[in-house]
């Protein structure tokens, strides 16, 4: 058997022990696909047991970082949307970078990292409700970034903690979650006023901001 000399058998070791690191840290994205394959038909049909399916998928996706969510859209065909999200927490978005990079091939899904942008929908959120026809943005600079004052109608000082979830869950839906994140300055909330500041709809709003941004 050939002897390594003692600087070659260091740097084998060194090798060795940085591709082993290696290995540990890509582990969780790596164990979260493997799991994901093993239950691809259960997750293609969630809604035959949703709040089960939904659990498990939440737990192996906190186990790659406590901030990840997710979303499905709707099928296509023999394919379905998966989408992998930060839930808005900045510093998540590497993980959803990572756990994205280390998907392997998958006929049945479009991968698709970060809340895209969406046609806003109505929703309700901690027991308010809110059209989302009915909500326009003020677009302000905030240095390099977006200042967005989001009108919302009932708005109440009260309530300010809940109409603020309400704004960013429809900033997510029409700018998307990364343009959120990182071109985004301020986000305020407050009601529609008697001024005449009207801004934007946000059906309008995905142009708008780009252009703001562009100038």
């Amino acid at each position: 058997m050939k002897k390594l000399r003692p600087d070659r058998a260091l740097i084998a070791l060194m090798s060795m022990l940085g591709f082993l690191a290696g290995s540990a840290q890509a582990a969780p994205e790596e164990d979260f696909w493997r799991w994901f394959q093993r239950n691809e038909a259960a997750l293609f049909d969630f809604e035959r047991d949703q709040e089960r399916t939904f659990d498990r998928l939440a737990r192996e996706m906190h186990e790659v970082h406590p901030s990840l969510t997710f979303e499905f859209g709707p099928k296509q065909g023999n394919r379905r949307e998966f989408v992998i999200s930060a839930d808005g927490i900045r510093e998540a978005f590497p993980k959803v970078e990572s756990l994205f990079a280390a998907a392997p091939p998958l006929a049945k899904w479009k991968l698709v990292k970060f809340r895209p942008r969406r046609e806003p929908f109505d929703l309700e959120y901690d027991g308010v409700a809110v059209a989302a026809d009915a909500v326009c943005v003020l677009i302000q600079r905030d240095g390099a970034k977006a200042g967005l004052t989001v009108l919302i109608p009932g708005y109440a000082k009260a309530a300010h903690k809940t109409y603020m979830g309400i704004a960013f869950l429809l900033l997510d839906q029409a700018i998307g979650e990364h343009d959120v994140e990182t071109r985004v300055g301020f986000i305020d909330v407050r009601a529609p006023s008697a001024s005449g500041q009207a801004g934007y709809p946000l059906r309008e709003l995905p142009a708008a901001f780009d252009s703001f941004l562009s100038k």
